[in-house]
């Protein structure tokens, strides 16, 4: 009965904690929707975007579908500025979940994908290759949606890639590395937090 009781309430505080993370990373994802945070200011006129960056801690933090959420989030927020204050012509076809959710879901799973297997020999390591990996995935979807569904030629997508993916996921590495670095500290002191391959 007391191993029942404890696994019980292993399972409740896992579930309580997934939803609490998911809670907090989505309301950040709206509020860098709501702000003019989510975006760097770049070269040539051009804008950094960490909106991903959410995603991409859910699934390090709470696993593949705490970062499919987080990221379903932003993806919702990207189609609904896309339908209700476009910025150009690219803008209408961000409108299509195809190109605008599904591809941000996904982030959240491969950084997990790419956290786990490299979580067992160094989490920092692990850490950068989430934040490196989840920003090139969102970058490498979201383009190649665009390059088919014809919005952008292949020669344009690979000159944005270059010259913006490359940089977030430099980014990405920097924001991920810090905040799972901050996160394990306080699980060390705590003994309640975990991140995802701990469970």
């Amino acid at each position: 009965m007391d191993t029942q009781k404890k696994v019980s309430s292993a399972t409740s505080n896992s579930w309580m904690r997934k939803t609490m993370v998911t809670g907090a990373l989505s309301a950040v994802s709206i509020a860098l929707f709501l702000t003019p945070f989510g975006y760097i200011p770049w070269l040539a006129g051009a804008s950094l975007t960490v909106m991903h960056v959410p995603a991409i801690l859910g699934g390090v933090l709470e696993g593949p579908v705490v970062g499919a959420i987080v990221g379903g989030i932003f993806g919702v927020t990207s189609l609904i500025k896309a339908a209700t204050a476009p910025q150009g012509p690219i803008d209408v076809f961000f409108t299509n979940p195809l190109v605008s959710v599904v591809p941000r879901m996904l982030v959240g799973f491969f950084a997990w994908l790419f956290y786990k297997l490299l979580a067992r020999w160094n989490i920092y390591a692990a850490s950068i290759a989430a934040g490196i990996g989840g920003s090139i995935v969102n970058s490498v979807l979201v383009l190649g949606a665009l390059v088919l569904f014809g919005a952008i030629p292949l020669a344009v997508a690979g000159s944005v890639f270059v010259a913006n993916s490359l940089v977030e996921a430099v980014l990405a590495a920097v924001l991920t590395l810090g905040v799972i670095t901050a996160w394990k500290g306080v699980g060390n002191r705590s003994g309640k937090a975990k991140l995802a391959d701990e469970e």
